[in-house]
């Protein structure tokens, strides 16, 4: 099928809005339009919750084989048109050629993980402590699926949800970004040249997105939610969803700290800093947002982290030589700046960059920022951008207080010589993530999730299929 979709995919269909709207795309590095994409209404919220529910039934009894294949198939798919795929999100994300390319290899394995995931939906029968009857639990496909997903990593999100929803045997209707629809758009037709059946996957972007999601979770037949945003709009949602009691994933916000003891590696440590800060130029739930360096190494962490960010190519996304894109739109970059010019105002040196270019489109400068004062908003809000505060400790257990001091729990980074030390210290830390001397821990076949205010439940691994399977328990006697 033609796989160049901007109406919303109901039905195994590409469709116009119910009343014709439509919404501009924009191109982060120029600020200009790229495509026009339907705009989807209520009454089309409630049409693709129609198909959902009309190919449930079919697609949950189809067997897990079979189901294993189509995904797998649409792995081979992605594979094969992985550079199409890279530079349709640099065009509407603004990301570079690199960590597209690199999305859209982890965005690809999750489709063959859940392959491979899918003929393993195992129950269990054992015999119960009483003696009179067995204790058999059987798992079924939760039902029909709501999937939200953010423009940061357009595909990724979305096959991160969609993989494990279609191997336990749910349908689904995804609602993706609007700064970010082309690329959801674009795997509705992978999925159906990789035969996904009509009504299995459904896309509706939509600028009206509370009004359309909140539709959705209150039709009975939609029986799950899983969201990836922020914590503001998660809790909003969990409120929606607790009208119909809907299963909910939440996938949410994050403040990680990254912490460097003086006995760490400082190679390693600034090679890890910046894969953990500078991947999609910040711009991840899983950045590094606060950087704690032990005191007596601070000033040469410091100082080489601000050498290799000053190297960094900025441009557009498109550039094979670019190596930071600009951020999503205007609103994130000003909220960058904003951030960094308070933390100046109140003390903080940047070392390298600390403002915006004067070219066009929504570009900030990798910016390293040292003697932060702890009180500054940098420290306690999602930078989401190409900034790393630099704070000080001077021992163990001020580092640790430092790193919980937030109300999320997404992930961590530690670095350190000692082992023994980086295993009590990841212990310790409020986080559902620790990379331990690693700058990167997603992972398909890892549980992805938080604690805290950083959200529910897990995606990714075994795990992440089982938030779309409900267990039923059977009591039996033969």
């Amino acid at each position: 099928m033609d796989r160049t979709i901007t109406d919303l995919y109901i039905n195994g269909k590409a469709v116009p809005a119910s009343d014709g709207g439509r919404f501009d795309v924009l191109d982060p590095a120029t600020g200009k339009v790229i495509a026009s994409v339907a705009d989807g209404t209520v009454a089309d919220a409630i049409a693709a919750v129609d198909a959902a529910a009309a190919a449930a039934a079919q697609w949950a009894a189809t067997a897990p084989r079979e189901r294993a294949e189509t995904l797998r198939r649409a792995f081979v798919l992605m594979t094969e048109r992985a550079e199409d795929l890279a530079r349709l999100i640099t065009l509407e994300n603004g990301k570079s050629l690199r960590d597209a390319r690199g999305e859209m290899a982890y965005a690809a394995e999750f489709f063959r993980w859940y392959a491979e995931e899918a003929v393993r939906s195992a129950g269990v029968v054992t015999t119960a402590p009483s003696g009179q009857n067995r204790i058999l639990v059987v798992r079924q496909p939760v039902g029909v699926c709501v999937l939200v997903t953010p423009w940061n990593f357009p595909a990724a999100m979305a096959t991160r949800k969609i993989g494990p929803a279609l191997a336990a045997g749910c349908t689904v209707v995804l609602k993706p970004a609007s700064d970010t629809p082309l690329t959801a758009l674009a795997l509705a037709g992978l999925l159906a040249d990789a035969g996904v059946p009509a009504g299995v996957v459904n896309v509706v972007p939509a600028r009206r997105s509370g009004e359309v999601v909140s539709t959705m979770l209150h039709d009975p037949r939609v029986r799950k939610l899983s969201f990836t945003g922020s914590t503001e709009v998660g809790r909003v949602l969990l409120g929606e969803a607790a009208d119909q009691v809907i299963n909910t994933s939440m996938e949410l916000g994050g403040n990680a700290p990254f912490l460097v003891f003086a006995d760490a590696d400082l190679d390693a440590a600034v090679d890890g800093a910046m894969i953990a800060k500078m991947r999609n130029a910040g711009e991840a739930c899983t950045a590094a947002n606060r950087f704690y360096v032990e005191t007596s190494v601070a000033a040469e962490f410091s100082r080489r982290l601000a050498e290799r960010m000053s190297a960094l190519r900025l441009g557009p996304g498109s550039d094979e030589n670019t190596e930071v894109g600009p951020l999503v739109n205007e609103a994130t970059v000003s909220k960058v700046d904003s951030l960094v010019r308070e933390a100046v105002a109140a003390g903080a040196t940047a070392l390298v960059g600390g403002r915006r270019p004067s070219q066009a489109g929504f570009y900030y400068e990798p910016t390293v920022l040292c003697d932060v004062r702890p009180g500054s908003a940098i420290l306690h809000e999602e930078i989401f951008g190409p900034v790393a505060p630099i704070v000080t400790f001077d021992d163990e257990r001020e580092a640790i207080e430092l790193a919980n001091d937030t109300e999320y729990g997404l992930v961590s980074y530690v670095y350190t010589g000692d082992l023994a030390r980086g295993l009590r210290v990841s212990e310790a830390l409020e986080a559902g993530m620790v990379g331990l001397n690693r700058g990167l821990v997603s992972d398909p076949a890892a549980p992805f999730g938080g604690v805290k205010q950083s959200g529910l439940g897990r995606e990714g691994g075994h795990e992440g299929m089982l938030d779309y399977l409900e267990s039923k328990y059977i009591a039996v006697q033969w």
